[in-house]
């Protein structure tokens, strides 16, 4: 599905853009064959609500401030990444920065159940994808 669907990422605060993912977030994905070395930080600019179908967050502090930036005429739905698809006893994602190595694989874990979850609810509702 990727000439079908367009994914990027961004921050809601601008601290780090620019800056490249934390090393030990590019080792963790190296470990899954994600190569994320080229990944620059970049933050939510108000186009993205207009030229994306869905703006998800990775927890509740970050929506909210989504919420908050999303214009009045924007197309976007906001929601929790883990609202599609999530692991037992999740419904955020959590920071890994500050904690033990295994949270960035947590952290991966999650995600991938989020981005499973979110490709069936593509497929099965939107008529421009294949089903």
């Amino acid at each position: 599905m990727a000439d079908k669907v367009g994914v990027d990422s961004a921050g809601t605060a601008a601290w780090h853009v620019g800056n490249s993912p934390d090393p030990r977030s590019v080792a963790h994905a190296k470990k899954r064959a994600v190569d994320i070395t080229s990944c620059r930080a970049r933050q939510v600019a108000s186009d993205d609500f207009h030229v994306f179908d869905y703006v998800l967050a990775m927890d509740k502090s970050n929506l909210h401030a989504l919420k908050q930036l999303q214009p009045a005429n924007s197309k976007a739905r906001l929601d929790l990444l883990l609202s599609f698809g999530s692991l037992p006893g999740f419904d955020q994602v959590p920071d890994p920065y500050y904690g033990e190595q295994d949270g960035f694989d947590m952290v991966l874990d999650l995600i991938e159940a989020g981005v499973s979850g979110l490709i069936d609810h593509i497929v099965a509702h939107d008529l421009r994808l294949p089903q």
